[in-house]
């Protein structure tokens, strides 16, 4: 059987694009896959599917090396856009024992009154009433998110609404003390 090998720049009606080596009419060899959202696989195909060796590029920075084998990867690498790789079996990164960021551990803390409010810097505006949750704005009253641009990302259930509003930065200040009761009482406020 003669196996013919070309190379072909194919855009789909899903508006995804197929560059690279095609055989017997099959997506085969080397190429560069764009999906709709932009995510990139540049790798090996057979048979139409991931094989081999690839890459898959994420718009924000972020990409997944690995090993495939008929469109799973049998083994792979996830690094995050700042440089900071995933190790499933020795994961020590936002564990709850140090809460620093990424950054804080590559360069250091910053000094009392400069503290770092995110990985990135300097964090976004967070409009009154919404909430920071890392990859866009959370309006709960919605229950929106939108990415920084106002861009809709995704509607949060009712467990992500629980979890953004215990544990994100908020667009607002609250007062979260009181007073000390080891301090001495305030002589003014005790008049009969």
């Amino acid at each position: 059987m003669t196996t013919s090998t070309e190379n072909i720049n194919k855009t789909y009606w899903t508006n995804s694009n197929y560059n690279g080596e095609i055989q017997n009419e099959r997506l085969e060899g080397n190429a560069k896959f764009t999906f709709p959202s932009g995510t990139t696989y540049i790798g090996e195909f057979k048979d139409g599917e991931f094989h081999g060796h690839g890459i898959l590029h994420y718009g924000n920075g972020a990409k997944y090396e690995a090993i495939w084998e008929k469109g799973v990867a049998k083994e792979g690498q996830y690094t995050f856009p700042d440089g900071l790789t995933y190790d499933a079996n020795d994961w020590k990164y936002c564990d709850g024992y140090d809460r620093r960021f990424y950054t804080e551990t590559l360069h250091g803390l910053k000094p009392a009154g400069r503290s770092q409010l995110k990985d990135n810097e300097p964090p976004q505006v967070i409009p009154h009433d919404c909430y920071d949750v890392g990859d866009g704005i959370y309006n709960p009253t919605s229950r929106i998110v939108t990415d920084y641009n106002g861009e809709f990302v995704r509607n949060a259930d009712d467990d992500e609404h629980q979890w953004i509003i215990r544990t994100c930065r908020k667009g607002w200040d609250e007062h979260v003390g009181g007073q000390n009761p080891r301090l001495k009482p305030d002589i003014s406020k005790l008049k009969n």
